[in-house]
């Protein structure tokens, strides 16, 4: 398996991804509304070039913000080695803080990035019915029968990577 850029692999494949795992390429968000296949990321893919996850990032000066992260096999050090790449890639360009933002129901994201040197910064309550005014179809209810309200911002201050 190796990790590659996104925009290495055919877009009908990344596209594909997406609306798999998040329904759409696109992600409502506090800090923005993004088309996630349009994204700088990385994939981590099988011998086949299949996809068995996807990270996309964005680099806003110093800082970079993870936008979306997903991988199809759990406990494989996938995610974490898709996490690294992008921190990498942050150093590389000079960012101070890399952010993640998650919602309050994604106990399997806080665990994840709090386990990987990234802290609670802000909680934006009622974040999220400011994004369903947007798209709607986000669910009412969450992992483990928890409403999904309020956004979670996580940051890893960059020291070296």
């Amino acid at each position: 398996m190796t990790i590659v850029s996104i925009q290495q692999l055919p877009q009908k494949e990344v596209l594909q991804f997406f609306k798999e795992h998040w329904g759409t390429t696109e992600m409502v968000i506090s800090s923005g509304i993004y088309d996630c296949s349009k994204l700088d990321g990385f994939a981590y893919v099988e011998a086949q070039q299949k996809i068995t996850g996807l990270v996309t990032y964005i680099l806003r000066g110093e800082e970079c913000e993870i936008i979306s992260l997903d991988s199809t096999m759990e406990g494989k050090g996938i995610g974490s080695s898709l996490v690294q790449a992008v921190e990498q890639q942050a150093f590389a360009n000079n960012c101070t803080k890399i952010t993640i933002i998650t919602t309050n129901d994604n106990l399997h994201a806080l665990k994840f990035y709090q386990k990987r040197g990234y802290f609670l910064v802000e909680i934006l309550q009622n974040a999220v019915a400011q994004a369903r005014l947007y798209k709607p179809e986000i669910p009412l209810v969450g992992n483990d029968g928890i409403p999904i309200r309020d956004e979670l911002r996580l940051q890893k201050q960059s020291v070296s990577y």
